[in-house]
């Protein structure tokens, strides 16, 4: 399994999570060891958002995948 194919795989898990508050979350890209992703729906504007993404995302899609720098929410 790839890198790429990990971290998609990470991403599913956590995907009912926040489907569960409203929001949801898609994969955009891997590169240079850094994560893409889209936090949609109740996520957007969310006061919480920043931990969700370092301390929930970030840290879930490291502990498996430790060549992963940072990951990174876009617009």
């Amino acid at each position: 399994m790839t890198e790429e194919e990990k971290i998609k795989e990470i991403i599913e898990k956590l995907r009912p999570f926040l489907v569960s508050d409203g929001g949801d979350i898609e994969f955009v890209k891997y590169e240079d060891n850094i994560v893409y992703i889209k936090l949609t729906g109740a996520c957007v504007g969310c006061e919480l958002i920043d931990i969700t993404l370092k301390d929930g995302i970030e840290g879930a899609i490291k502990e498996e995948v430790p060549t992963v720098k940072e990951v990174i929410n876009v617009n």
